[in-house]
């Protein structure tokens, strides 16, 4: 949270109601909380909760708040006058809060002045504060970048936290290759070549790339592919490529192809399309249709770009559009990625903020935070005015190396943007309430049906795969209030020697065994780590996929453990293993059977298919990865004469995998048997 320098930031906020506040109704703190905004309603809670929230926190003593204000002084004492970052930290030695300011003294003696009116949620924070960590920085603006690293590092549960912050996909034209390659990139920009984005997601990008190789004809195979063919490939038969490996086109030829996709994306688009139709009219001039038709199908594919662009601006070159709207104690920042004056897709995030928070400071500390790894564009467009949006500018012209400007529209064109970003932020957040409301429901309808003690706030499913015991692999998936939480998702690979082919009680028992111990006893290397405070780690409710008999492996394994507060459930397929006629079994009861169109039915194989779907995913990649090692050998009754068979009639491994049984049948010395066994090694079924 980025605060102002001079003045207790708490007594300015108490000065200016936020809005809708009236004067029956008192403004509260703007500090930020620990407590899920869903469910908090006002001061008076905050401070019926004050006693547990310490408890958590690791504060001790009769008079904690004074412990608090001791250990801020003692800081005072020492704090420089110069710009910082200090960092509140509990008994416990967890972060607190992360603040910056440019007289850090100054900031520090606002907390540590104890007859000054202090709000409840400023309380809890000094009540929690048992020592405070200094750094001194040389201006404001390395402070406020400092800042920002280190709230997303840390995850200080009384800050404003960005999350889902994973880094966006580029596409890239190689410039390593004399036949350059189009491909999606993420990650650090080593590679020799021009970088196009970011884009808002991978689907994005996929899309992008496809109709730029039905364009411009551009290669996207791997380089060690390309220098392997005597053939084009199927790509060039579908005029997907230029077919540059096998000379299908020259360098000059193949090189101006290369120019007009790199000029398209430089936002240069309107004269490539003048350019490609020149070239339309004048082939159709000389009665050359098949190459007038080539020309005609790329425009196409240029035109089916910007119109899966939506909206696309006149007048805006280069910039990122945030727009924030608030509802129901959530926030929604919805942010939209203009380059070369196209629109690359929008992305909805949901920090978490606590509901007392105004706009304008969880949209300047989410910027901050979203800037740290990520380039600036020169644009940056708000739809709030944010208190320290000049020093925001100056830190990311620092760290872009070119001037940056952080503007509010008020008219024009970037102001209609920001309107259309607003109204996808209101949208995405009543999709987002929907959702959670929707989930909520469900998760206490399963904890009546199932007689919980109460709705699950964690959920974990397990499941394993393997093939005749080979390449097994187990997996987690985890599901809560607000769905399936796929940062939590865990695989297992099976390490234990001796374990029979194919069993599935010694499986899951290793499975569960090394989740719940590193559970119970966390290495000494992981307590500095990050974690998401706002979600439990241990679960209510534990799924497996099996009968009676699996139940009672796991239930043994808990009680080995000592675990007892875990509720446990198998989920055993009905007949021919029909949906909808699943049968429950829990310990100490009957099976359960669920009406086929019972919502709670419908969830719990929602859960349970997940599970299947991320388990079969891991394995097919530990699989990729010993036939990568091992080759087309590891198939029954595929030998090198048959491997080299298949590589030259498909091309890549990824071809043989793709194919179905017929196209398989069609190489020579393959026959029905075989390629029934190559397709089933490809596509196995759970095990």
């Amino acid at each position: 949270m980025v605060h102002d320098s001079t003045d207790n930031p708490d007594d300015a906020r108490a000065r200016k109601p936020p809005r809708g506040a009236t004067a029956d109704a008192p403004p509260e703190s703007l500090t930020p909380p620990d407590l899920d905004p869903a469910t908090t309603t006002g001061e008076d809670e905050d401070d019926a909760l004050l006693p547990d929230i310490l408890e958590e926190s690791g504060a001790v003593g009769e008079e904690p708040l004074a412990t608090g204000h001791e250990a801020i002084e003692r800081a005072v004492r020492l704090a420089p006058t110069s710009p910082g970052v200090y960092r509140m930290l509990s008994a416990n030695a967890d972060v607190l809060y992360v603040g910056k300011a440019k007289n850090v003294k100054k900031r520090l003696s606002n907390y540590a002045r104890q007859s000054a009116p202090q709000p409840a949620r400023i309380l809890r924070m000094i009540a929690a504060t048992v020592t405070v960590e200094i750094v001194s920085t040389n201006t404001e603006t390395e402070a406020l970048l400092l800042e920002a690293n280190l709230i997303k590092q840390l995850r200080p549960r009384f800050n404003v936290q960005l999350r889902d912050d994973k880094s966006f996909p580029y596409i890239l034209i190689t410039g390593d290759h004399w036949a350059p390659q189009i491909l999606k990139h993420r990650g650090a920009q080593t590679r020799p070549g021009r970088y196009f984005g970011p884009f808002a997601s991978a689907g994005a990008v996929n899309r992008t790339i496809t109709a730029l190789q039905r364009a411009f004809l551009i290669r996207s195979c791997t380089d060690s592919f390309f220098e392997s063919r005597s053939r084009p490939c199927l790509l060039y038969q579908i005029r997907r490529c230029a077919g540059p490996c096998t000379r299908e086109i020259d360098f000059p030829g193949y090189t101006t192809l290369v120019r007009e996709a790199t000029d398209f994306l430089s936002g240069k688009s309107q004269a490539v399309k003048q350019e490609l139709a020149g070239e339309m009219e004048k082939a159709s001039g000389e009665l050359e249709f098949e190459r007038a038709a080539l020309y005609r199908d790329r425009l196409a594919a240029l035109s089916a770009i910007q119109s899966q662009q939506g909206i696309n601006p006149r007048t805006v070159e280069e910039a990122d559009v945030f727009a924030i709207h608030q509802e129901g104690g959530f926030s929604c920042v919805e942010v939209f990625f203009f380059r070369t004056g196209q629109n690359w897709g929008n992305r909805a995030y949901f920090p978490r903020a606590e509901k007392t928070f105004t706009p304008e400071e969880v949209l300047g500390s989410f910027l901050a935070q979203f800037y740290d790894d990520k380039p600036p564009p020169k644009n940056i467009l708000l739809s709030h005015e944010i208190e320290e949006s000049e020093l925001l500018a100056n830190a990311l012209s620092i760290k872009a190396g070119h001037k940056i400007e952080v503007t509010a529209p008020k008219r024009g064109e970037k102001k209609e943007l920001v309107t259309h970003a607003l109204t996808n932020a209101r949208e995405a957040l009543g999709r987002k309430l929907a959702d959670t409301a929707t989930q909520s429901r469900l998760l206490d309808a399963m904890a009546t049906t199932l007689s919980l003690p109460h709705s699950p706030k964690r959920i974990e499913v397990y499941d394993n795969s393997h093939i005749q015991g080979t390449n097994a692999v187990g997996a987690m998936i985890v599901a809560g209030p607000d769905g399936f939480v796929k940062n939590q998702y865990r695989k297992f690979n099976i390490k234990s020697e001796g374990l029979t082919p194919g069993d599935d009680y010694g499986m899951m028992r290793e499975v569960l065994e090394r989740r719940f111990k590193r559970l119970i006893n966390p290495p000494e290397d992981a307590a500095g780590k990050t974690k998401d405070d706002d979600f439990p780690q241990w679960p209510d409710l534990v799924i497996i996929d099996g009968g009676r008999g699996q139940l009672n492996a796991v239930r043994e394994i808990f009680t080995n453990l000592g675990l007892t507060q875990v509720s446990l459930m198998s989920v055993a397929k009905g007949p021919d293993r029909d949906a909808g006629r699943e049968t429950l079994f829990m310990p100490e009861r009957e099976a359960i059977k669920l009406e086929p169109r019972d919502p709670v039915l419908y969830f719990i194989q929602r859960l349970r298919d997940e599970a299947h779907r991320f388990v079969i995913g891991s394995h097919r990649k530990l699989r990729k990865k010993d036939i990568r090692e091992a080759g087309l050998q590891e198939i029954p009754g595929i030998g090198p004469s048959r491997k080299r068979a298949l590589l030259h009639h498909f091309g890549t491994l990824k071809e043989i995998e793709r194919a179905s049984i017929a196209d398989l049948g069609k190489v020579p010395g393959v026959s029905a048997e075989s390629a029934r066994r190559i397709f089933d090694y490809f596509h196995p079924q759970p095990g």
